[in-house]
């Protein structure tokens, strides 16, 4: 069974959040996968757990961190118990945040007698965290893979509200069915985009991904279509497309999840991810 480290790091805006390594003291190599959550997402959320270990079974290690502004705390990494820092947060955020868990990976682990380092970064993207790990892969040379689960592939095509009343009301807010709170988003949600948007342009970043890069995405998906998909392959002829039939977001997985194996298309997901990093 793999090892669990957890710990802190210090995000945008010097916000602490958490983060933890699965672990196995056999690892086949000094690797580390890296896995970025989705909107209204958390390290912990469903079975990202098991995805952990069967990495770490693997041989690879594998981090995956909160978000700074993903609305948890410290003391509540899952779910949104500080509103006030979800309504904070900005795409800028979340790419100073991947920047800052690359400066402590950069530091290295103590994993009981033994100091980690790690030779090779690959980074894991789900949903708008796949856009996310996009535009950082771009900027930072030291990932030396991509994947993308599920991405995103145009950040402007996301705020799907009405821009006025946003504007004039400061925030706007949106439901989460599971929890049923209402999260806010402050304005400066869009200004930042906006004012940052050379940055953060998913589709001119694409473009200049010079690294290996695995886009897999559910052919059923409800939340964020296909389409994203065949688009990302379009702006990169370089990258590797796979398509998993009959299955949607998230691959089977929900939360909270209670089963002790992964959903046999997350599952498979896993496998092609594996393939690919080690190919």
């Amino acid at each position: 069974m793999p090892m669990k480290l957890e710990s802190q790091y210090v995000g945008a805006s010097k916000r602490l959040s958490t983060f933890d390594i699965s672990y196995s003291s056999r690892r086949k190599n000094s690797d580390l996968v890296i896995l970025c959550h989705g909107y209204k997402g958390f390290k912990d959320w469903g079975p990202w757990n098991l995805v952990a270990d069967s990495f770490a079974t693997s041989g690879y290690d594998f981090l995956k961190f909160n978000f700074s502004h993903n609305g948890g705390t410290l003391q509540n990494p899952i779910d949104f118990h500080d509103p006030d820092a979800f309504a904070q947060n900005t795409y800028s955020k979340e790419l100073r945040d991947i920047e800052c868990i690359l400066e402590r990976v950069d530091e290295g682990f103590q994993m009981g007698n033994e100091k980690r380092n790690y030779d090779r970064i690959y980074l894991i993207g789900h949903s708008r965290g796949g856009g996310m790990a996009i535009i950082a892969a771009a900027k930072f040379p030291q990932i030396n893979k991509l994947i993308t689960w599920a991405a995103v592939s145009d950040f402007s095509q996301r705020f799907d509200f009405d821009m006025e009343k946003w504007k004039a009301d400061g925030a706007v807010h949106v439901n989460n069915a599971r929890t049923g709170q209402l999260l806010p988003h402050n304005y400066s949600f869009y200004t930042d985009f906006v004012d940052n948007r050379k940055e953060l342009d998913i589709p001119t970043t694409a473009k200049e991904i010079k690294q290996p890069w695995l886009i897999a995405h559910g052919y059923d998906d409800e939340a964020v279509s296909i389409s994203n998909a065949d688009y990302l392959k379009s702006l990169n002829q370089q990258s590797k497309l796979v398509i998993i039939k009959k299955t949607g977001h998230t691959f089977g997985g929900s939360h909270p999840w209670k089963e002790k194996s992964l959903p046999p298309k997350l599952e498979a997901l896993v496998g092609f991810t594996l393939d690919f990093i080690a190919s």
